[in-house]
């Protein structure tokens, strides 16, 4: 994996962590009357949408699993680069 592939891993984890800091304790109520958090949160799916985005070739071979089904599961269809 490339220097930059770990950097971005990283951008998604922090990202992601953040989103469940976020959401922890949070009632599906809450969401739906706080646009702030929504706001928040949509940056947030961005920023790793992004950042699987840039993920090398080799980077996304030696990580299907992470990359693929779980980014699929939170409705991140395609991060293959463009």
């Amino acid at each position: 994996m490339q220097k930059d592939d770990t950097v971005r891993l990283r951008h998604m984890l922090d990202a992601a962590r953040q989103a469940v800091d976020f959401t922890r304790d949070k009632s599906r109520a809450e969401l739906d009357s706080d646009p702030m958090l929504v706001l928040a949160l949509v940056k947030l799916v961005e920023i790793v949408g992004e950042a699987a985005s840039q993920v090398s070739d080799l980077g996304q071979a030696n990580a299907p699993n992470l990359l693929g089904r779980r980014l699929s599961a939170c409705g991140i269809a395609s991060f293959t680069r463009t």
